[in-house]
Parts: structure tokens; C-alpha cells; sequence
């Protein structure tokens, strides 16, 4: 998603892909699997808003590095 990138955090994302492979795509930090917690979940894609904190806000640094 524009202005979103991965979390630097390489342990943390290690975590987050491990759970999201558990849980067949889906949304660790969702209690319901249904199409709308398929990683990018439907909050993240409405809100920008990634609660389990794998996808961050790019920043002007990171834009500049772009």
C-alpha cells in the first residue's frame, strides 16, 4: 500500500509472517478468519492502520531513500 512499508523490525516481522502462515493468511491480531482478515486486512486497507504493526508509515527519510 502507498506510503506504507514494512516494518525494520526483522524479528517482529519474523513473528507476524510466522502467525500469518498459521493462520492461512490471515490477520494474527484478528479474532475472526474471514475474507475480510486476509493479510492486508480490511482495517489496515480502510484505516492505514496495521494493529499487529507489520506494515508502518513511510517516513520522509524513507521517501527520500526512494
Amino acid at each position: 500500500m502507498k506510503g506504507f512499508r514494512l516494518n525494520e523490525d526483522q524479528e517482529h516481522v519474523a513473528k507476524i509472517m510466522s502467525a500469518l502462515h498459521k493462520a492461512a493468511g490471515h490477520c494474527p491480531c484478528r479474532m475472526s478468519k474471514d475474507e475480510t482478515t486476509l493479510c492486508p486486512c480490511d482495517d489496515f486497507v480502510d484505516s492505514g492502520l496495521c494493529k499487529c504493526k507489520l506494515f508502518v508509515e513511510r517516513s520522509i527519510k524513507d521517501e527520500k531513500k526512494s
